[in-house]
């Protein structure tokens, strides 16, 4: 009998971030090994709780969530996103523009299918969130890369962007605070993007989800409030922000030019008639999250637990030899640079793999993220402080030992 294949679309469609070294991480802890994962932002498995009052009124509305709803979610969900995009300055947005889904993950697949055909393209950051390029791969469209630069604290080279763009151009992915470099983009970087895409006719992809998780004084501007007359799709959700990744509950607006896209709005609405509707009982988490006490800002702040643990993983890799990182703004991520003078690595995978297997630490590999050279590690600093820096220090010794 001949083998079954996997669909030629999947042709180029990976996310590393659970691949073969998450799968060697696995075998490790069926062998009994206990594994310290800094591969991934999941916030509960590190003492990061949701607060209480989202779990009680989900727990409360329980018996209400056991049939479906309309395909783009709750009313009264919805609703609450709505007055969120007017305290944000976002103009326009309507109940009707907004879709709840299984995450921004299966957000993100339901808009690239709406928009790109065979042989389009899509304009990525390099390094990005891999489910992007996985993403546009499987529509059957090419994802270009444009650069962000580390000298610059991993902004989009505005130049570069530009000379990506061909007639084939249908948008462009904005990642911010950025996933996984941790940069927040100033506002005067963001109207230049919004300007690129109303000279091109782009549509507009704000991936938004740390956009209250900010440190020292950097300030978010929401994509939405700038791209008026630019059709601009902004997501969001409660996996981050609210410690919520298990309940798979994200959110996506379409704002700014829609009169122009009204073939696309109904391809969305197709996709998400198509899955029935999202999770109901996660939605019911959503009025309360966004309507209450906004408990980030304690974790933020100086003296909060995610501050604090940046700063000491920041420190920490600074002081590695070989090792510099830019400090990030925003997000739970560094995205440190190896000196590859100083330390001989060819393959970041089998770098991160090495030390996996010899520390029991998993990490992920930068060119998993699309850079484009064997030098970045991505590193979760949501570990408590005691965690974070046994790993930090088993990993400078290890890169002492590795090069040699």
């Amino acid at each position: 009998m001949k083998d079954i294949h996997k669909s030629e679309k999947l042709h180029g469609v990976c996310y590393e971030i659970r691949g073969p070294v998450m799968e060697q991480a696995s075998r490790l802890e069926e062998e009994g090994h206990r594994i310290m994962k800094l591969n991934i932002g999941n916030p509960a498995p590190f003492g990061f709780d949701a607060p209480d009052e989202i779990l009680q009124d989900v727990i409360y509305n329980l018996s209400q969530a056991q049939g479906y709803v309309e395909s783009k979610g709750l009313f009264a969900a919805r609703k609450a996103i709505m007055h969120e995009c007017q305290n944000l300055g976002i103009p326009g947005v309507d109940i009707d523009d907004i879709y709840l889904g299984n995450g921004v993950s299966e957000l993100i697949s339901m808009s690239t299918q709406a928009l790109l055909n065979t042989g389009d393209e899509m304009l990525l950051p390099m390094p990005n969130y891999p489910l992007w390029m996985a993403a546009t791969n499987l529509t059957g469209a090419k994802p270009v890369l444009y650069r962000c630069d580390e000298q610059a604290g991993w902004l989009p080279d505005i130049d570069d962007i530009k000379s990506k763009i061909t007639p084939r151009t249908r948008g462009i992915v904005v990642i911010n605070p950025n996933n996984p470099t941790g940069a927040v983009y100033p506002k005067a970087l963001l109207e230049q993007i919004v300007e690129v895409a109303r000279q091109h006719n782009l549509v507009i992809f704000a991936d938004e989800i740390y956009s209250k998780i900010l440190y020292d004084d950097a300030e978010f501007t929401p994509m939405g409030t700038l791209a008026e007359d630019v059709l601009c799709l902004s997501f969001n959700g409660l996996s981050k922000s609210y410690r919520l990744a298990g309940f798979r509950s994200g959110w996506m607006i379409i704002s700014g030019a829609k009169h122009r896209a009204r073939g696309f709005i109904e391809g969305m609405d197709i996709l998400s008639s198509m899955r029935l509707c999202g999770n109901v009982p996660a939605m019911f988490a959503v009025q309360t999250a966004l309507g209450g006490y906004q408990s980030i800002k304690d974790l933020v702040l100086p003296g909060g637990r995610l501050r604090q643990q940046r700063d000491l993983a920041y420190r920490m890799l600074n002081d590695i030899p070989g090792v510099s990182c830019v400090k990030p703004q925003g997000a739970i991520y560094l995205f440190p640079r190896i000196d590859l003078n100083q330390h001989k690595i060819d393959n970041d995978e089998k770098l991160v793999l090495d030390f996996l297997r010899q520390e029991k630490i998993l990490l992920v590999q930068g060119s998993a993220f699309h850079w484009d050279a064997p030098d970045h590690l991505r590193i979760v600093f949501l570990p408590r402080a005691d965690d974070l820096s046994h790993a930090i220090q088993r990993l400078g010794h290890f890169l002492e030992r590795y090069s040699k």
